[in-house]
């Protein structure tokens, strides 16, 4: 017997998808035992704990299929694994789509994943939001109907009213509201127009109200567009329990019910069970789940079997004309574009790190002009002594007064992974239009505070004296914004990131050559000194002052009315030359793009590790 699928309205020809899992199992296990799980060898010889076991279910299109269950059943895991979030070399069985194993990252480009926390940038509207991630998800040709894709689904999604307002924080009360941020999650990953789309606890956090708005949303889309929406549920109301079209309940990791509400209640009748009045059919069961099971263990199999008939359908061949044609949708050079514009919105709206960022470049260098005023006319072993401390604490303020851009790297790090898992774009593009974005925004800072503190405190009066000093804190800056996004890769969380950024900007300090010369620094710590990020900028400035042919007749000292240290005599006692101000811009260069570049690495094992 052959079941009939409700087909998309106005004759669309859309790919169908029917995913089924047949037999399978997953278990928590210690690395050590994943790794000979995958790689053959060895395992422990206690019990493995199994999360799923044995687990036969289907969702068909046009059809809402729901994964309910009591906490700790498997829920979230079962949609994972049918999402291709965990890799099927830890999972036993067998997945199919359209009756064929699943190539997970061919799906994951295909489908449309929620997870249960809005993973949103709070600073873009709505409108914003889901046009960025038409613009990734949408192939070139499509591109010219991405305006028109997200009108068409603000409106399908309630979201026209508030398209221009922002998204806000979910502690916010700026912002919109939390249905209708749920449904602009979900919005986000439908502008692809996905045949599956998998969502975990969509209701989740909302009212009562909210919520049946959301899955009454995602009824008309499986009616209207033919669409396999599977998602993970609680204890839902009665109202949005007649919404499902097919009901998977676990226990424990195993399948109680896979098949109709209507079969539900009767099986839950023929046990023995009378339903109250004021209790729901799905409610009931999870609360009477463990004697459901002991009763219906010998039937079990019977019922499924009956629920489990095997859906014909002539499926599109788009589907597989997809998998051949598996690229990203955009080039290189579109998607830096896209992900630009994306920064660019992001650091204008943060006004911690913009606002704050220009007022506090602009006060540091008027204050410090004025701390310093016009000693760099004096001479003398204090006036030599206070331009090179001001040098030095100058690079200190520099170098750790990009930490506050840690928490939006490790905010976009959350996002990136979960949108190169899907195949909008490649972790590449991200760090470049990353890097990009920061070079205009790094020189306004850099120039709004070297062009008070420079004039103020009398530094070398020329030209090309004030820009290099200039090109020098541009590099300072960068090198420093360089290497947070480096380690902002690295950490798992903000505490850890600012333990280990400090940690190591304190060391640079150190070894630095300024609070301990080179000379007294212990052979096995050496390396330290020509790593320090504090070194070559600051022997930059000394050159860049103290350089040059007015270095030959620029008298830093006298004694008896005669001069007794010029300014090419301190470079000498200090053992640097006049071709090392290009060196060390050169080696400032290197640290901005190996950082970067070890920051492209570290994105690229994670987003890896997330596919595969």
């Amino acid at each position: 017997m052959e079941l009939p699928v409700r087909a998309p309205v106005s004759g669309s020809r859309k790919a169908l998808c029917r995913l089924e899992t047949k037999n399978l199992s997953y278990k928590l296990c210690s690395k050590f035992d994943e790794f000979n799980w995958v790689y053959g060898g060895v395992t422990s010889k206690k019990d493995p704990k199994f999360i799923l076991k044995d687990v036969s279910c289907e969702a068909r299109p046009g059809e809402i299929t729901a994964i309910a269950g009591p906490s700790g059943a498997g829920k979230t895991t079962l949609l994972e694994i049918l999402a291709g979030k965990i890799s099927s070399r830890k999972v036993s069985g067998k997945l199919l789509v359209n009756d064929r194993p699943m190539d997970a990252e061919h799906f994951r480009r295909i489908s449309g994943y929620v997870t249960q926390d809005d993973a949103l940038f709070p600073l873009l509207t709505v409108e914003e939001t889901l046009m960025c991630s038409a613009l990734l998800r949408l192939t070139a040709g499509r591109r010219k109907q991405a305006a028109s894709r997200v009108r068409g689904l603000l409106k399908e999604l309630g979201l026209d009213h508030v398209a221009s307002s922002r998204i806000g924080g979910g502690s916010s009360n700026c912002g919109i509201s939390g249905g209708e941020r749920r449904r602009a999650s979900i919005g986000v990953d439908l502008v692809h127009d996905p045949a599956v789309v998998l969502i975990d606890e969509p209701t989740s956090g909302l009212d009562s109200a909210s919520a049946l708005h959301v899955v009454t949303l995602l009824k008309s889309m499986v009616v209207k567009q033919g669409k396999t929406i599977i998602l993970t549920i609680h204890q839902p109301g009665f109202r949005i329990l007649e919404l499902f079209d097919r009901l998977v309940l676990l226990s424990n990791g195993f399948v109680v019910h896979n098949g109709t509400l209507n079969h539900l209640e009767e099986r839950l009748k023929s046990a023995g069970h009378c339903i109250p009045r004021h209790v729901n059919v799905l409610e009931f069961a999870i609360d009477v789940i463990e004697s459901f099971v002991i009763q219906t263990s010998e039937t079990l199999k019977t019922a499924n079997d009956k629920d489990d008939l095997k859906l014909r359908v002539a499926y599109s061949n788009n589907f597989e004309e997809k998998r051949k044609l598996l690229s990203y949708p955009n080039s290189h050079v579109q998607e830096v574009l896209i992900l630009g514009q994306r920064f660019c919105y992001n650091i204008f709206r943060t006004n911690q790190l913009f606002a704050t960022r220009v007022i506090q470049a602009l006060v540091a260098g008027f204050v410090l002009g004025t701390i310093y005023l016009k000693v760099g006319n004096d001479t003398g072993q204090v006036a030599l002594q206070t331009r090179i401390g001001f040098f030095a604490f100058s690079l200190t303020f520099l170098l750790s007064s990009t930490t506050e851009g840690l928490p939006i790297f490790l905010q976009e790090r959350r996002i990136l992974m979960r949108e190169t898992s899907r195949g909008a774009y490649r972790a590449s593009s991200y760090v470049l239009s990353n890097t990009l974005i920061f070079i205009p925004f790094l020189l306004m800072v850099g120039l709004l505070f070297t062009t008070p503190v420079y004039w103020l405190i009398g530094l070398r009066r020329q030209v090309d004296g004030f820009l290099f000093f200039s090109l020098v804190v541009w590099m300072v800056l960068l090198m420093s914004n360089s290497f947070v996004a480096c380690f902002s890769a690295l950490v798992p969380n903000f505490i850890m990131g600012t333990s280990v950024i400090s940690g190591l900007m304190g060391s640079f300090f150190l070894f630095s050559g300024y609070f301990i010369s080179k000379d007294k620094i212990p052979d096995y710590w050496i390396f330290m000194h020509y790593l320090s990020m504090f070194k070559y900028p600051f022997e930059c400035f000394l050159i860049n002052e103290y350089g040059g042919e007015q270095g030959k007749t620029r008298c830093l000292e006298f004694e008896e009315g005669e001069c007794s240290l010029y300014g090419n005599g301190f470079l000498k006692q200090q053992d640097l030359r006049e071709s090392q101000k290009w060196s060390n811009l050169a080696v400032m260069l290197s640290f901005i793009i190996g950082y970067r570049v070890l920051c492209f690495f570290i994105l690229w094992c994670r987003c890896y590790r997330a596919r595969k």
